[in-house]
C-alpha cells in the first residue's frame, strides 16, 4: 500500500468506456495534464490526484493491491478478476449485458444443452463460475476481440461476450440464450485508502456526482410580468419548484429553473404563449444537490 498523499486514480488507457471517462475527468474539473500520447502516469490540475492508464481488466486488481487507491471499470472487469474493493459510485453510463449466445440455428435452448460443448470468451473467470452453479462441463477457449466469430470459424459452439445494443449478435447472426450479469462504469477503492484517504477520496465522488446529477438537464432563465406568472409557473417542472425574483422598478419577475433538455423544444413555446420573454437556456456542467 503506498503511502503517499496523492489519490492515485486508475482508468482505462482503451476501450470503449476509455472516452467516457475522459469527458467525466474534464466536466468534474480533474483536467488530466498529458506530455505524451502512451503516457503510464500523468499529472492533473489537483497537485493531489495523479491518473494511472491501463488496461481496464488490470483496474479491479490494481486497486485491490493498493497500486491505485481508486480506479474506474466496469463492473464486469471486477467479476472477471474476482477483485477485493469497494463499490463506491455508479457512474450510470458504459451499460451492456455479459451474456451467452449460440448460432440463430443452434438447437441449443438454455444452458443445460451446452454440456460437452465449447464456449468462446474473452471472461474465462465469470465462465467458470457461471457453467459451475449449473453443474455444465464445457471446454472454455479464451479468446481476444471479435469473440462473435467464433462459431462461424467453427473454434466454438457458442460464446459468452458483451453486448450494448444487441447490434453485433444480430449481424453475426447469435441469438441470446442467457444474460449472465449486467454491467456499467463504476468507481471503485481500496480498503485501506478508504481509511487513510477518506477525505479526499469523497471530494473526487463529490466532483463525480455532480457530472452525473447535472446530466441530462439545463437551466431555464426567464423573465415575466406578475400578472402572468401563475400560467408560467404550472409549466415548469423545475427541481424544487422554479426560483422567482422581483425585478426592480417593473412589474416583472425573473424565473429561475432547472429542467429536462428532453422538455426544453416544447416547454419554450408553451412559455412564449403564456407570456414568458427574454428565455434564456444554458447547459449545466455540474450540480450538487
Amino acid at each position: 500500500m503506498s503511502t503517499s498523499s496523492k489519490i492515485r486514480l486508475a482508468i482505462p488507457n482503451k476501450g470503449r468506456i476509455a472516452e467516457p471517462i475522459n469527458d467525466l475527468m474534464n466536466r468534474s474539473g480533474i483536467h488530466i495534464q498529458m506530455s505524451a500520447s502512451r503516457q503510464l502516469i500523468a499529472k492533473t490540475v489537483d497537485p493531489q490526484i495523479e491518473v494511472l492508464f491501463v488496461r481496464p481488466i488490470d483496474i479491479p486488481e490494481y486497486v485491490a493491491k493498493g497500486v491505485a487507491d481508486i480506479g474506474i471499470t466496469g463492473i464486469d472487469m471486477v467479476a472477471e478478476r474476482g477483485s477485493d474493493v469497494s463499490i463506491m459510485l455508479d457512474l450510470k453510463f458504459g451499460s451492456a449485458r455479459l451474456v451467452l449466445a449460440v448460432p440463430e440455428k443452434s438447437p441449443v435452448q438454455s444452458v443445460k444443452d451446452l454440456s460437452g460443448l465449447r464456449i468462446a470468451t474473452e471472461f474465462p473467470g465469470i465462465c467458470r463460475r457461471y457453467f459451475a452453479d449449473a453443474g455444465v462441463d464445457v471446454t472454455l477457449i479464451e479468446v481476444s476481440g471479435a469473440c462473435e466469430a467464433a462459431p462461424q470459424l467453427g473454434v466454438a459452439d457458442a460464446i459468452v461476450d458483451l453486448t450494448s445494443s444487441g447490434t453485433t449478435l444480430e449481424i453475426n447472426k447469435l441469438r441470446i440464450v442467457d444474460e449472465i450479469i449486467s454491467s456499467t462504469t463504476n468507481v471503485i477503492a481500496n480498503h485501506e485508502s478508504l481509511k487513510e484517504k477518506h477525505e479526499k477520496i469523497e471530494e473526487i465522488l463529490l466532483a463525480f456526482e455532480s457530472v452525473i446529477a447535472a446530466k441530462g438537464q439545463c437551466y431555464l432563465m426567464l423573465n415575466v410580468d406578475k400578472s402572468k406568472l401563475d400560467d408560467v409557473r404550472r409549466l415548469i417542472p423545475g427541481l424544487g419548484g422554479p426560483t422567482i425574483m422581483d425585478i426592480a422598478g417593473s412589474g416583472a419577475v425573473a424565473v429561475h429553473a432547472v429542467v429536462p433538455h428532453v422538455r426544453v423544444y416544447q416547454l419554450i413555446n408553451q412559455l412564449k404563449r403564456a407570456g414568458a420573454r427574454d428565455v434564456l437556456v444554458l447547459d449545466i456542467t455540474r450540480m450538487v444537490r
